[in-house]
């Protein structure tokens, strides 16, 4: 098992996508292709990070628009002709325009399988429908699918081990993992952005992944805090809202688009500070707690998402512990 794996049997964090923004200069990114970068990850709404696109360029073409292998492969982000003809939509191989937002493409595919695999049925082999099953976390598995093809994934129902194809993709899989953490500047820091911290006061209720029939997925997708109406809510670190609104039995809520490319939302509120688009600093105010939507008393829920929409929940306490608060 790759070490990013979580034990808690729930779907795995991915450690090194710590949040933060792209390094930028050198030993990083360079400055002309960061906002490319940025927006191929936003455009993906399963929950690419910037880093990982970052990682990859990086090792296919070291960041050279002019790159080709023997192989084939062309431009900086090293597409074969084949695979361009997929994902370009009519671009040029050769123009980080073009090739930087169709590797998004291409990689926020293969993150969608990796979150729901059972959707797919074109491997010969499929051996676990279960995504909180698969040996790595979602952007690992996506990885492994990249380099070897989403068959190989499907047959080892995972990460393939070090045994195949001479430890290939298993090694590929690590190196973009931990470039991707050396890309990113640590969002845990002070300054402008603002440290990250706790969404709430109070103490915490009711816990992730509890059953009951009171959710309609059987679960809780994130976890409680038990304060009454009016308590201060704040972004838990920085980033882009991307959703404020009445939200169905979330009642009103708050969605934040972070760095690292993890979503945190906030649900139940009684009033709303921030609006869509609007760039939040880590602990600034962005609503007050409440008891909208479906709720049986005043609290705040607050989840942790791989993407934007219901369903891609993972464990908001070891990420919140990643970056430094005390939970």
């Amino acid at each position: 098992m790759l070490a990013s794996l979580s034990d808690s049997g729930s779907t795995p964090l991915d450690p090194g996508l710590a949040g933060g923004s792209l390094k930028v200069g050198r030993g990083g990114v360079p400055s002309q292709y960061e906002g490319l970068i940025v927006q191929a990850a936003n455009d993906c709404k399963a929950g690419l990070s910037p880093s990982i696109l970052a990682a990859q360029l990086k090792q296919e073409s070291g960041f050279n628009p002019k790159a080709s292998s023997p192989a084939g492969a062309q431009g900086i982000a090293q597409f074969m002709p084949g695979t361009w003809k997929t994902w370009g939509e009519g671009g040029d191989v050769w123009d980080p325009n073009d090739a930087i937002p169709a590797q998004g493409r291409f990689m926020c595919s293969l993150l969608k399988r990796a979150k729901n695999p059972a959707k797919y049925n074109d491997c010969p082999t499929e051996t676990v429908t279960d995504p909180s099953q698969y040996n790595g976390s979602p952007t690992e598995l996506a990885l492994a699918g990249y380099n070897a093809g989403w068959c190989a994934v499907e047959r080892y129902a995972g990460v393939p081990p070090a045994s195949f194809a001479k430890g290939q993709t298993y090694d590929y899989v690590k190196i973009i993992m931990a470039s991707s953490r050396q890309l990113t500047l640590s969002g845990a820091s002070g300054g402008s952005s603002g440290a990250w911290t706790r969404p709430t006061s109070g103490a915490l209720g009711t816990v992730y992944h509890a059953t009951g029939a009171h959710w309609s997925s059987g679960y809780h997708t994130g976890i409680d805090f038990t304060v009454p109406t009016g308590t201060t809510v704040k972004a838990v670190g920085p980033g882009t809202v991307i959703t404020a609104g009445q939200g169905g039995a979330y009642g009103n809520q708050i969605v934040i688009r972070h760095a690292d490319g993890k979503y945190s939302h906030y649900a139940h509120l009684s009033s709303l500070s921030v609006s869509k688009g609007d760039t939040v600093k880590g602990g600034q105010k962005i609503g007050l707690s409440g008891a909208t939507g479906n709720v049986t008393g005043p609290h705040l829920h607050f989840e942790i998402r791989t993407g934007p929409e219901y369903g891609s929940d993972v464990n908001p306490i070891p990420y919140l512990r990643q970056h430094g608060v005390s939970i």
